[in-house]
């Protein structure tokens, strides 16, 4: 790599949150570079399940919200022109949603009222007939009918390949990014076992290891890994046809047939290692939730990362006091979920333009604190 580079941009992180980002700004004309660590898009991106809206939306603050409904609303188009442009379906599939004997179902419904989502409470012999896996004995039920998932890992190879094609951006994977490179008051570029990478802005996206890069420059974002195990059935198309919530735990049908059930929340520092412990409890919801996964073939146990933060509320804006750098990361839970309105959002600050929403909730200033 050369020491020098004619790049307006630098987005470290090949996550879902960084290839976006790349692409965004990239359709604008920006000449960017983007840096991933390892394999781009096999970090948190890939082993999520891909829900279209966070579990329990009505718990979060409305600067969630806020992201959440515009990519909500954008996710369709977002597919659309993915697969027209790379021939990469991410699978934007609408099956709706099932909550399941919540304790705060009155609260969901009124939010629901007061957001304009169709969120309607459902009699469970109505679910039931439409979910005849389901188990019996769950009393209550909620459901939310327009809700999709999209097949994360086919939503980020989409996004790769769309990169690809573009003549302004270049993909550099198996490259840590170990610091900045500052001039002043200002961030120029990063450092790299692979040699310099200058550019006139630099945008942090690296998910859970996000954190750890601003340590270098005496900052303390607090983004910190949160592990998440799931696991994989194969069943027979339709045999699941909407999503699932009972107790915190879920099930997602892919269009193939295959079931995926999550998931855990573990503090757990880096370590991606699976355990029986968890295997178990996954195991046990899945049966809870869906009685005929216990003679269903598993075909599939893995831990990602999540970048947890502080109420879920992403960091998504310019660094005070390092001209040049941005943040778009810290999304927790719902990076899959807000990806398209944060991205968004920080080209819209990055190049000066109207912002689809109000910035100031995810603003850095005011949020990071010095180290020490």
């Amino acid at each position: 790599m050369q020491a020098k580079s004619a790049h307006d941009t630098v987005v470290i992180g090949g996550g879902a949150l960084g290839l976006l980002s790349a692409l965004v700004l990239a359709r604008t004309g920006v000449r960017v570079v983007l840096l991933e660590r390892e394999v781009v898009g096999a970090e948190s991106s890939w082993a999520g399940g891909g829900i279209v809206s966070p579990l329990y939306p009505w718990r979060y603050s409305p600067a969630v919200t806020a992201l959440a409904h515009w990519s909500q609303d954008f996710y369709p188009r977002l597919a659309e022109q993915l697969l027209e442009q790379t021939q990469i379906d991410p699978e934007v599939y609408v099956t709706g949603l099932y909550w399941l004997d919540l304790d705060d179902g009155a609260e969901a419904l009124a939010w629901a009222q007061r957001e304009g989502r169709a969120l309607q409470s459902v009699d469970i012999a109505a679910v039931q007939r439409a979910v005849p896996a389901l188990a019996a004995g769950f009393g209550r039920a909620l459901q939310m009918a327009d809700v999709a998932n999209v097949r994360n890992p086919r939503l980020v190879k989409a996004l790769r390949a769309a990169l690809q094609q573009m003549p302004n951006v270049t993909v550099h994977e198996q490259c840590a990014v170990s610091g900045f490179i500052r001039d002043g008051g200002r961030i120029t570029g990063v450092q790299t076992a692979q040699g310099d990478v200058h550019a006139d802005q630099v945008v942090l996206a690296a998910g859970a290891w996000s954190g750890e890069l601003m340590k270098t420059l005496g900052i303390e974002l607090p983004v910190v890994p949160v592990k998440g195990q799931m696991i994989l059935y194969k069943c027979a198309e339709g045999f699941l046809p909407a999503m699932v919530l009972a107790k915190g735990r879920y099930a997602i049908p892919r269009r193939d047939g295959h079931i995926l059930i999550g998931s855990t929340l573990e503090h757990a520092g880096f370590d991606k290692t699976t355990t029986e412990e968890a295997l178990a409890s996954l195991k046990a919801s899945a049966v809870e939730l869906l009685p005929a996964l216990a003679d269903a073939e598993m075909v599939g146990h893995w831990a990602g990362l999540r970048p947890g933060s502080p109420e879920g509320i992403p960091y998504i804006g310019p660094v005070p006091g390092y001209e040049g750098l941005w943040l778009n990361c810290g999304h927790y839970r719902n990076g899959l979920v807000l990806a398209p309105a944060s991205c968004q959002l920080l080209a819209d600050l990055m190049l000066g333009r109207e912002p689809i929403v109000d910035p100031a909730p995810y603003a850095p200033a005011g949020r990071l604190t010095s180290v020490g």
